[in-house]
């Protein structure tokens, strides 16, 4: 992001702003291919930005220089304003041999507050990119849904209607032009105009909410039940669906490679539906994770949720993404309490969430690994997880069955009866009613033309076979 420079300073022809807005405003952060881009990243003090540097180099952006200053950040300008000055000006000489002279952005390892922004910016001259950009520039390029790019589109509009207050700010403190009369200035129109672009993006996400709100209540009239995965970004979220539905969706070893909800069915089990959804990342602002929270909610309000994480990161590691996964979901998109006595999976809490955690990647992880990553979920007070791998298929029968236990019990087993008189339906009406119903795992005929079935339905689906065959089916 790169902003309007002071009245003071003058402003080339060919120099745009490039803030977030409509009404004219050059949208630098339109642009959705940053392939090939060079950046500066400065961090303060001694942070682990691996996890940043993995953010940035999913969207094929080369960090030329790590640049770090010890201390605390600069509530003004994160650098001390003399180190700030210091890389503008070499980076404004650099020659063409200079490892610089490509540089065309600015990254700082933080959230940065606007007056932050907009001071480095008005320093350095070049477009300027916090954590919270840095995610933002992601989702713009992997959204690929209407309902994807309004979600990218309201936290990007809210993120940057901050800096243009602290802009206007700056601009109009003390005696300026419209001061005590009727003028408005530039960015206040800007600001207008944003303001307005906002309200159309939020009744639009309302139209698109109250869609997808119908959609799960006729889901739960058809005798549908949801599964939802959720989990830090890169859990393997995807990959998991994939196996579990056949489905194909987009499967890469990249953060946020997933923006919009998937839904399909899990593979031979037509009343079982499948939630794949965005991933979780640390940090993430309020506003920024507010525009998703419609995304979210397909996976969140499910009849079971799963809550992956990978197996082969280190325990620390492993802690971190699990407690983040944990405070989005309870702590700040339900506002609930965690604790030791939290309801994980007491069916009679009317309130309670069914939840299943699931390691994930176990065959990038020995045995040791494996003990502690089990060790550290129990640590957290989640339910006993189970492991998988989706690229060797181990312990995928067993997360199966886990699934069909939390959200049937136990199975049924169902005798469907010939007609005694042969004027009757024909026994294979019913046993394709009963798979219409539910996941069927083992049918057998006798010589009399029985038909035995073991079914995995709910008791609601168990009840309308029973009223609608009550003399020519018997449930054990």
């Amino acid at each position: 992001m790169r902003v309007i420079p002071p009245p003071s300073m003058a402003q080339p022809p060919d120099d745009p702003f490039v803030v977030a807005g409509s009404g004219g405003v050059v949208l630098g952060e339109a642009r959705t291919n940053h392939e090939g881009r060079h950046a500066l990243l400065l961090v303060r003090g001694e942070e682990d930005t691996s996890e940043f540097e993995a953010l940035v180099a999913t969207m094929g952006i080369s960090v030329v220089e790590k640049i770090e200053q010890k201390g605390n950040s600069d509530p003004r300008s994160y650098f001390g304003k003399g180190r700030l000055q210091d890389v503008a000006d070499e980076r404004k000489s650099a020659i063409k041999e200079h490892p610089w002279a490509k540089v065309d952005l600015v990254l700082i390892h933080t959230n940065a507050t606007p007056r932050q922004l907009v001071n480095i910016s008005q320093t350095i001259g070049l477009e300027l990119w916090d954590r919270v950009r840095l995610l933002l520039s992601l989702f713009t390029s992997h959204a690929s849904s209407v309902e994807a790019r309004t979600q990218v589109r309201i936290a990007q509009l809210q993120s940057d209607r901050t800096v243009l207050r602290e802009l206007m700010h700056q601009q109009t403190t003390g005696e300026r032009a419209g001061y005590g009369g009727g003028g408005v200035t530039a960015l206040q129109n800007v600001l207008a105009n944003v303001g307005r672009e906002l309200a159309n993006l939020r009744r639009r996400q309302v139209r698109q909410t109250n869609a997808q709100r119908e959609h799960r209540r006729q889901r739960v009239r058809s005798g549908a039940v949801t599964v939802g995965l959720i989990g830090y970004t890169n859990a393997g979220k995807s990959s998991l669906f994939r196996l579990l539905s056949g489905k194909k969706v987009l499967v890469e070893d990249q953060l946020f490679s997933t923006l919009e909800t998937t839904v399909g069915r899990m593979e031979d089990s037509p009343r079982v539906l499948l939630a794949d959804t965005i991933g979780f990342i640390d940090n993430i602002p309020n506003a920024t994770l507010s525009a998703f929270k419609a995304t979210l909610a397909e996976a969140l309000e499910a009849d079971l949720t799963l809550v992956l994480a990978d197996a082969s990161d280190p325990p620390l590691e492993l802690e971190r993404k699990l407690l983040t996964t944990r405070r989005e979901v309870f702590e700040r998109l339900y506002g609930e309490p965690v604790d030791d006595e939290f309801p994980w999976n007491d069916a009679m809490d009317p309130y309670h969430h069914s939840m299943q955690v699931v390691l994930t990647k176990i065959d990038q992880a020995d045995e040791h690994m494996l003990d502690e990553a089990h060790a550290t979920v129990a640590g957290l007070g989640f339910p006993p997880a189970l492991g998988i791998s989706a690229h060797s298929g181990d312990g995928i029968d067993a997360l199966k069955s886990a699934i069909l236990r939390h959200l049937f019990g136990s199975p049924s087993m169902i005798h469907v009866h010939p007609s005694v008189n042969g004027n009757g339906d024909a026994v294979e009406r019913i046993v394709s009613d009963i798979y219409d119903q539910g996941m069927v795992t083992s049918n057998e005929r006798d010589p009399n033309g029985t038909v035995s079935l073991t079914v995995w339905l709910t008791h609601a689906a168990l009840e309308k076979l029973k009223a609608r065959w009550n003399e020519r089916i018997e449930v054990k």
